[in-house]
């Protein structure tokens, strides 16, 4: 499994399936409502890499919060503080901080 199919793969189990856990690569992970604004999260392994996946926050002033109050299913996925990532519809778009935190391609 590729970084870009678990990264598919864990926003279809948590934003059209709404599992309670999820699985990659052979591993479990619980999926959670964070404290802050209830938005859906989950954190998980990558190989080396602790990914942490957070549902976009609509009530924010972004591009992606818009699209997210516009009823588009957006999750960010971050490492490190950062985010590298989001899958929004089934459609992976990769930042800049991809390459800067060497995860794999």
């Amino acid at each position: 499994m590729t970084l870009e199919e678990a990264l598919r793969s864990v926003w279809q189990q948590v934003m059209v399936e709404s599992k309670r856990e999820i699985e990659v690569d052979g591993q479990r992970y619980p999926a959670r409502s964070a404290r802050a604004h209830g938005l859906r999260m989950v954190e998980f392994s990558f190989g080396d890499a602790r990914i942490t996946a957070i549902e976009q926050n609509p009530r924010t002033t972004s591009r992606w919060a818009a699209l997210a109050g516009s009823g588009q299913r957006i999750l960010q996925f971050g490492c490190r503080g950062r985010y590298f990532a989001n899958v929004a519809e089934g459609q992976l778009t990769r930042y800049g901080a991809w390459q800067s935190l060497r995860l794999p391609e």
